[in-house]
């Protein structure tokens, strides 16, 4: 099964029932849930691909259960899920990035870090995604904040 299920179904072995809105656990149940996603990882039941062992599962599975209880819509009473910072991981994925952040760990000479930094920074503003403003909705004192 899915790490997105064996989450589901540890809320509803804790709840006793499917849930029928959105899901607030208790801090026991919801340590009651990180247990049983921890036991269907130990069990096989579902799998990680690093194939961690009981300390990296026990840091790992918080955040697991906490991204399924805000993402799954069968748990967060079907709202879809709207990061709060979209964009805010621009460039993780470019191999451009991920080449010039490796060359400046690797630099120690604070001329180059700089020039560097530079590039890379450059490089992510350009890979952001672009949002435009429909300026005529804005109160008239805001619009000057406006970049054109």
């Amino acid at each position: 099964m899915t790490q997105g299920e064996a989450v589901y179904n540890a809320v509803i072995e804790v709840l006793g029932e499917k849930p029928t809105g959105r899901v607030e656990l208790s801090d026991s149940q919801l340590k009651q849930v990180e247990e049983r996603v921890i036991l269907a990882f130990k069990n096989g039941e579902t799998v990680h691909s690093k194939n961690p062992d009981e300390a990296g599962l026990r840091k790992y599975v918080p955040g697991l259960v906490n991204n399924w209880l805000r993402k799954d819509l069968r748990l967060n009473g079907g709202t879809p899920y709207q990061a709060k910072n979209p964009g805010s991981r621009s460039g993780g994925g470019d191999e451009s990035v991920k080449a010039m952040k490796t060359l400046l760990s690797m630099t120690t000479d604070a001329d180059a870090r700089t020039a560097i930094q530079l590039e890379i920074d450059k490089r992510v503003a350009e890979l952001k995604p672009k949002v435009s403003i429909d300026i005529e909705k804005l109160p008239e004192s805001l619009r000057q904040f406006v970049k054109q």
